[in-house]
């Protein structure tokens, strides 16, 4: 069973800075696209940030660029996703989620992931 852990979330004040982190057994992360994305209240959910297994690749949202840093330690987890400058607009339930097998391109599409993690809350306070 392939289980995605989200942590790190909180409530924080415009400006501030969070660092989420997601945890899973190294076997579930070895050679996969990892991903964040997230789900404000009354709305669909958003890509954020993904990177590839080697880190050498990052993907980002145009919302979040230069604001927030995805990362992971290999061959050891988690991913990371550092997020600074936090705007009230970036409230919501953030979950971190696994590339599918043999995943190639439209990284920013949730459906190319295939287990995803439970959420984690982040509110930002203005």
């Amino acid at each position: 069973q392939v289980q995605l852990v989200e942590s790190g979330g909180g409530l924080v004040q415009t400006g501030g800075s969070l660092r989420l982190s997601c945890a899973a057994s190294e076997r579930i992360f070895s050679g996969y696209l990892m991903g964040w994305f997230r789900q404000a209240p009354g709305k669909e959910r958003e890509f954020v940030a993904a990177i590839r297994w080697s880190g050498r690749s990052t993907y980002s949202a145009d919302s979040v660029k230069g604001r927030f840093t995805i990362s992971r330690n290999n061959p050891k987890n988690p991913v990371y996703l550092q997020m600074n400058s936090l705007e009230p607009e970036d409230t919501a339930v953030y979950f971190c989620a696994r590339g599918r097998p043999a995943q190639c391109g439209r990284e920013y599409d949730s459906g190319q992931y295939d287990y995803w993690g439970q959420g984690t809350q982040v509110t930002v306070s203005s």
